[in-house]
C-alpha cells in the first residue's frame, strides 16, 4: 500500500474561484462586490482562495515591475495582501452574518433610541481605498419587535462594511439588516465618512466629508420624528 497521502476532493485543476462561481450563477445569485457569497464556500475553500489570490497578486507585482526576489519588503506582499483582503478588510463577502441574540421587548418599549457613533471601515469598490466613518442608528421599537444587545449594532456594521461598497449603497445594506433583525416601528441610519480615493488621488482633497441617511417606517412619515432623531445627532456630533 502507498503511503502517499490522499488528493483531497478539493484539489483539482479549475481554481476554486471559478468552483464558488459557479455555484453562484447555478443558483442565480449576484456576487457583487458588496454581495456576501459565504454560503457558496464550501469548508477549506477559504484558504484555497488565499492561496490563489496570493498567485494573482504576485503576477499583479509582477506587472507593476516590483522586484519580489531580492526586495525583502515585498517577498511576503503578496501573501499579506491576500489575507487582509480576504480575513480582514472583505470578510464581510465570505463569512456568514455575526450571531445575534435577540430579545423580546417585554416592557413594550416605543420610544426613540439612537446608538452611536459607530466607528466604520470600509473600502471603495472603485479604488479599494479606504473609506473612515461614523454611523448613527435610532430606533423606534413596538410591542413586537426585537431588542438586541448594544455590541451587536458594531458587530453587523463591521460584517456589512467589510466588503468593498459605495456609501450610499452600504447604509441601505446595514437598514435592511437591521429591519429584519429588530422589526421597529422605524428606522434611520446616518453615515458620516472620509473617502482616501479623493484624498489619496484624483482632486486630493482630504477636507470633503459625505454624508447620508436612510429612513424607513415611522422616521420616514413623521417629520417630527425624523427631526428629533437629526437633532440630537447634531448636539452629539
Amino acid at each position: 500500500m502507498s503511503d502517499s497521502p490522499k488528493t483531497p476532493k478539493s484539489s483539482s485543476k479549475e481554481p476554486v474561484s471559478a468552483r464558488i462561481r459557479s455555484r453562484i450563477q447555478k443558483a442565480r445569485k449576484r456576487f457583487h462586490a458588496n454581495d456576501n457569497i459565504s454560503a457558496f464556500l464550501q469548508p477549506g475553500e477559504l484558504d484555497e482562495l488565499l492561496a490563489e489570490v496570493e498567485t494573482k497578486f504576485k503576477g499583479v507585482l509582477e506587472s507593476l515591475v516590483i522586484d519580489t526576489e531580492s526586495d525583502h519588503n515585498t517577498q511576503d506582499t503578496a501573501r499579506r495582501v491576500a489575507k487582509m483582503y480576504l480575513t480582514e478588510v472583505f470578510s464581510g463577502r465570505y463569512v456568514e452574518a455575526p450571531p445575534v441574540t435577540e430579545f423580546p421587548n417585554a416592557s413594550s418599549l416605543n420610544e426613540l433610541m439612537i446608538v452611536g457613533p459607530i466607528t466604520v471601515r470600509s473600502a471603495c469598490s472603485h479604488h479599494f481605498c479606504p473609506i473612515m466613518g461614523r454611523l448613527w442608528i435610532g430606533i423606534m421599537p413596538n410591542e413586537h419587535s426585537n431588542l438586541i444587545g448594544l455590541s451587536k449594532y458594531s458587530r453587523l456594521a463591521e460584517w456589512v462594511m467589510s466588503r468593498p461598497q459605495i456609501q450610499e449603497e452600504a447604509i441601505t445594506q446595514m437598514a435592511e439588516v437591521l429591519m429584519n433583525k429588530v422589526r421597529p416601528d422605524g428606522l434611520a441610519v446616518v453615515m458620516e465618512a472620509d473617502h482616501f480615493c479623493m484624498h489619496w488621488r484624483g482632486v486630493k482633497d482630504n477636507q470633503t466629508k459625505m454624508i447620508n441617511s436612510v429612513m424607513r417606517g415611522s422616521f420616514l412619515k413623521d417629520h417630527i420624528l425624523r427631526g428629533e432623531f437629526l437633532a440630537l445627532l447634531n448636539n452629539k456630533r
